[in-house]
C-alpha cells in the first residue's frame, strides 16, 4: 500500500475487507491477535482480490454511516396462547398458585413440569425470579452465616448478591478466554480459601471445562451450584445444562430465552434439595401435594416448621406466559445460532476484533455476542462505543465502571484479591446482544456499524 496514504485510510481499507483472508498471518491469545503483515515501515495487507490502483491523492469521499433503526433491547414478544391464558386467569382471579384443587389444575406446577421435562431435571420449583433461585440454592446445599462460595469473576450482579443475601463471603476466580471462570485459577482458590461451595456462573451462556470442575469439586469436598440464568436451551455433550452440579437454577428474566419479565426456577435431582427449595419458596403446612415436580410427601416430613417461608413464589400469570415459549425453545436455538456463526465468522476477519470459540462439548444458544478488543487503547475503545451509539447501537464495556458485571461494583461484596486476567478481559470486551425479532438486514446493518466504528475509532 503506497506509504503515503494516511493511517485512517489504512485502517478503513483493512476494515473495509469482507472476503476470505486466508493469507493472513494470525496469532491469538487472550491479549494478541495480528491480522496484518509488517514489512519494513508498512502494514501491508495480504491475500485480498485483486484491487484497483490507489491514487496517491487522498480520497474525499465521505465515509459510509450506517444507522440502525432497530431496539438492541427489544425482547421477544409473548405467544398469543399465553397471552391468553393469562387473561383467563385474571378474569378468574386464579393468580395465587395454590388457589387450586389439586397440582393438575396448577398452571404454575404444569410449567414446572414442562420445564422438568425440557432440562431433565427431576424436581423443579417455580420463583419470581433467577436471584431468588440462586439465593434458595445456597440455603438448600448448607450455607451458614461467614461461610465462603467461590464463584465467577466475571459474572452478573445477582450472583454475589445472592452470596451476600445468604449472608456468605464471595471468593471471586479469575476468567479464562471465552469468559469461563479458569479452572486453575480456582483449583488454587479453592485450596487458599478453604471454601467447600461454588456457584459457577454459565455467563453469557458460556460453559467452563464442566468435567474438570467437577473433578477439582470431588477433589476438595466441594458443594457444586451451578448459575444457568444465560444458559437455557445450551447442552453439553446433549445433555441440558445444569447438570453437572447439585442443583441448577436458571432465568425468565426478558433478555432470556424465556421472557415473562420477572421469574427463575430451582432445578434438582436431589429430593432433600427439592423440598427444601419449595418450603423455602412457600410450601407451607401441607401444600407441597399441588405441585406435580417436587418429592413425596414423606420427604418433607417436618420442613414446613422448621424452615422459614420466604414467599418467592411464582406467580400464575407468569407461568402462563412462559408456557407456550417452552415448546419453542430448540426452534428458536437454531435461529439463533444460524445468525451467530455467521457473525462471527465475519467479525473474526477485522483487524482489533476477537470472538474466542466456546468448546466442543457445547451446544450454544447464540442470542448476544462478544467482541474482544485488542490491541486498542481505553480511549480507542470509548471512541469506537461512541461511534456505535451515534448510529444508534448502543454497546456495553463489561468493564465499565456502571456495569454490574464489573467486580469492582460490587462495593457490598468487594474482592479481597486482585484478579488482572478478569480486567484485562472484560475492560476490552463489549457485549451486543441479537434481538430474535430482528430481520437478516438488520444484522447486516450491524455489521456495517462495527466496521464504520472501529474504523473511526482508529483514524
Amino acid at each position: 500500500m503506497p506509504s503515503s496514504l494516511s493511517t485512517a485510510c489504512r485502517v478503513f481499507a483493512a476494515l473495509a475487507i469482507t472476503a476470505n483472508a486466508s493469507g493472513f498471518v494470525s496469532h491469538h491469545s487472550l491479549n494478541k491477535v495480528i491480522r496484518t503483515r509488517d514489512v519494513g515501515s508498512e502494514v501491508r495487507m495480504v491475500s485480498t482480490p485483486p484491487r484497483p490502483a490507489v491514487s496517491n491523492t487522498p480520497a474525499s469521499a465521505t465515509p459510509a454511516f450506517t444507522k440502525m433503526t432497530k431496539n438492541i433491547k427489544q425482547a421477544d414478544p409473548v405467544p398469543q396462547a399465553g397471552i391468553d391464558e393469562a387473561v383467563a386467569l385474571m378474569k378468574t382471579g386464579t393468580m395465587y398458585r395454590y388457589n387450586v384443587p389439586d397440582a393438575e389444575s396448577s398452571v404454575v406446577s404444569l410449567c414446572e413440569k414442562e420445564i422438568s421435562e425440557y432440562t431433565g431435571h427431576k424436581y423443579v420449583v417455580a420463583l419470581n425470579s433467577c436471584g431468588s433461585a440462586l439465593f434458595l440454592a445456597l440455603l438448600c446445599a448448607g450455607v451458614q452465616p461467614g461461610d465462603k462460595v467461590l464463584t465467577n469473576a466475571f459474572t452478573f450482579t445477582a450472583v454475589p448478591s445472592a452470596i451476600q443475601h445468604a449472608q456468605a463471603k464471595a471468593v471471586y476466580v479469575e476468567t479464562e478466554e471465552g469468559f469461563r471462570i479458569d479452572p486453575d485459577d480456582l483449583e488454587k482458590k479453592m485450596i487458599s480459601s478453604g471454601a467447600k461451595y461454588l456457584m459457577v456462573s454459565h455467563m453469557r451462556g458460556k460453559l467452563a471445562q464442566m468435567d474438570r470442575i467437577v473433578e477439582l469439586c470431588e477433589k476438595h469436598g466441594v458443594y457444586l451450584i451451578e448459575d444457568a440464568a444465560h444458559s437455557l436451551g445450551v447442552m453439553w455433550n446433549g445433555k441440558h445444562s445444569g447438570h453437572h452440579g447439585n442443583i441448577a437454577a436458571i432465568s425468565s428474566q426478558s433478555y432470556k430465552m424465556l421472557n415473562s419479565g420477572e421469574g427463575g426456577f430451582l432445578l434438582t435431582n436431589d429430593p432433600v434439595v427439592g423440598a427444601k427449595a419449595a418450603v423455602y419458596a412457600g410450601a407451607y403446612e401441607g401444600l407441597s401435594v399441588k405441585h406435580i415436580t417436587v418429592p413425596p410427601k414423606d420427604v418433607f416430613g417436618d420442613l414446613p416448621n422448621q424452615l422459614p417461608n420466604y414467599s418467592l413464589r411464582m406467580h400464575a400469570v407468569t407461568a402462563a406466559i412462559l408456557r407456550p415459549q417452552i415448546l419453542t425453545l430448540d426452534e428458536r436455538r437454531e435461529k439463533y445460532n444460524e445468525r451467530y456463526y455467521k457473525l462471527v465468522a465475519r467479525f473474526n476477519k477485522l483487524p482489533h476484533v476477537y470472538i474466542p470459540d466456546q468448546y466442543p462439548e457445547v451446544t450454544i444458544v447464540g442470542d448476544s455476542i462478544q467482541l474482544t478488543l485488542q490491541d486498542m487503547s481505553p480511549e480507542q475503545i470509548t471512541k469506537m462505543m461512541d461511534a456505535c451509539k451515534a448510529r444508534n447501537l448502543p454497546v456495553e464495556l463489561f468493564g465499565d465502571p456502571s456495569n454490574a458485571r464489573y467486580f469492582k461494583n460490587w462495593k457490598f461484596a468487594p474482592s479481597d484479591c486482585p484478579l488482572p486476567q478478569t480486567e484485562a478481559l472484560i475492560k476490552s470486551t463489549i457485549d451486543i446482544r441479537m434481538p430474535l425479532m430482528w430481520d437478516d438486514s438488520d444484522f447486516e446493518d450491524m455489521y456495517n456499524v462495527v466496521v464504520e466504528s472501529l474504523a473511526e475509532a482508529m483514524a
